[in-house]
């Protein structure tokens, strides 16, 4: 136990040490590159041409794996502590915008494929599982949340209550517009569309169009025919 704490000491102190000298290197000193090369041997894996800009912060790098060609932009926060079985994984060629912010809690997996695009400001959380497909787009302040706060005992405070944690996977190519909120449980199916603002909280069928809050499904893409939401 000892040792294990001592390594994990030792890890976050190279973290630290390798993203404060090199973290604010702009783009015009070849930060950059620099950062590729030293970055490297931080993280479990790594693939050939990630880019990784200024300002970024990275916890428990043992935890992270990067693909070929990822992209992570300026104060971008991929945080990965809390428990050994913790993982984060990015694709080939996935792209994280400014700000985004990545964060495990207990016995968590985060998987994002292959040439997704996470828009600026989103917020992805656990502790439970989150998987998101390949070629998806998520719009800016967007936020992806994998657990709930049990609430029914009125005699004790919420956050003494504990969570549940039940997972959410988005399917390959689905868009998701600006602001939309996924909450725990939530499968959204291959090739939908999630209209700005909505509130994801039942899981919508593959090639759908769905809208509100809560949100509902009010067309399918290979349906010319508008599903009247009174009906549903």
């Amino acid at each position: 136990m000892m040792n294990q704490k001592y390594s994990h000491k030792l890890q976050r102190f190279q973290e630290l040490l390798v993203t404060t000298l090199l973290g604010d290197v702009p783009k015009i000193a070849f930060g950059p590159q620099l950062r590729r090369l030293l970055y490297r041997n931080l993280f479990t894996s790594m693939g050939k041409d990630v880019y990784i800009q200024h300002s970024v912060e990275f916890i428990n790098t043992s935890a992270i794996e990067l693909g070929d060609g990822v992209h992570i932009f300026k104060n971008v926060r991929l945080d990965a502590k809390g428990h050994p079985n913790n993982r984060i994984y990015l694709g080939n060629q996935v792209a994280l915008e400014r700000n985004v912010d990545i964060g495990c809690l207990e016995d968590t997996c985060i998987h994002i494929d292959d040439q997704t695009f996470i828009a600026p400001n989103v917020c992805i959380a656990g502790p439970g599982d989150i998987r998101i497909g390949k070629q998806c787009m998520i719009a800016s302040h967007s936020g992806i949340y994998a657990n709930n706060h049990n609430f029914a005992d009125v005699s004790l405070p919420i956050k003494e209550q504990g969570t549940t944690r039940q997972g959410i996977v988005i399917e390959d190519d689905c868009w998701l517009g600006h602001g939309v909120t996924v909450l725990d449980g939530v499968t959204i199916g291959k090739g939908s569309v999630i209209g700005a603002g909505a509130v994801v909280n039942k899981d919508i069928p593959p090639y759908s169009i769905a809208v509100g809050i809560p949100a509902k499904v009010v067309k399918s893409r290979i349906s010319k025919e508008l599903i009247k939401i009174n009906q549903r």
